[in-house]
């Protein structure tokens, strides 16, 4: 069973949100949040599997409180599923950075919900390809230098630095398996040893990390 933690402002929208987690099998909200700072709160005594997490929020956002729980004592034992809609990019970069697990638009369908809410709870991340890209092409419009040491990146293979080049451009992992004629397994494979080399939790991580270090540029070929 997956628990769930609801933290949006709207009382209509959690409400909204509880009818269609409670008609799930496989899951139960044990607690709703007005504002970021109950939200941390409850998470950090809780620690449910996931919180779903609105960014636009009274006095603490959900981006500190993202922050605050994914810096617990806990850490790792709740994941953060961000709800954004389209004019609200930079806060959702800013969740992600701060340890989100991915984003979903306010306006995805109920199945859509259901399933990113079980990858998040299984430990992977929600990395929708076409908005990903926008929110990170967006961000990084100013056509910036990397922003974080590139050292790391001396670790990995030149095969390993393609497979995060395609992660960071939202590829899946069949997309990346027929983009490099690879089989599924060995691209899961390179995956894991790419997020186990540069110390990232998860593909969003990867994405981010991709894009700072400058290994991915906003607007590159074939973006």
């Amino acid at each position: 069973m997956i628990s769930v933690l609801l933290a949006d402002d709207q009382a209509l929208v959690r409400a909204g949100f509880r009818m269609i987690l409670e008609n799930a099998a496989d899951m139960r909200v044990v607690g709703e949040a007005g504002d970021g700072g109950a939200a941390a709160q409850i998470a950090l005594e809780l620690w449910p599997d996931v919180v779903l997490m609105d960014v636009r929020m009274p006095d603490v956002d959900g981006v500190d409180a993202t922050r605050r729980i994914c810096a617990g004592d806990g850490a790792g034992r709740t994941r953060v599923l961000i709800l954004t809609t389209f004019d609200l990019d930079e806060y959702v970069y800013a969740a992600l950075h701060a340890g989100a697990s991915g984003f979903l638009l306010k306006d995805a369908l109920a199945s859509d919900l259901l399933s990113a809410i079980r990858v998040v709870a299984r430990g992977e991340a929600v990395v929708a390809p076409s908005v990903t890209r926008r929110l990170l092409d967006r961000y990084f419009s100013t056509g910036a230098g990397p922003t974080v040491s590139t050292t790391a990146l001396d670790a990995l293979t030149e095969r390993e630095r393609e497979v995060l080049g395609l992660i960071a451009r939202g590829l899946s992992n069949v997309e990346i398996a027929g983009s490099l004629y690879l089989s599924e397994g060995t691209v899961k494979t390179h995956v894991s040893r790419v997020l186990a080399k540069l110390g990232l939790r998860d593909r969003v991580q990867a994405v981010v990390y991709a894009y700072e270090c400058g290994l991915v540029r906003a607007g590159a070929p074939g973006d």
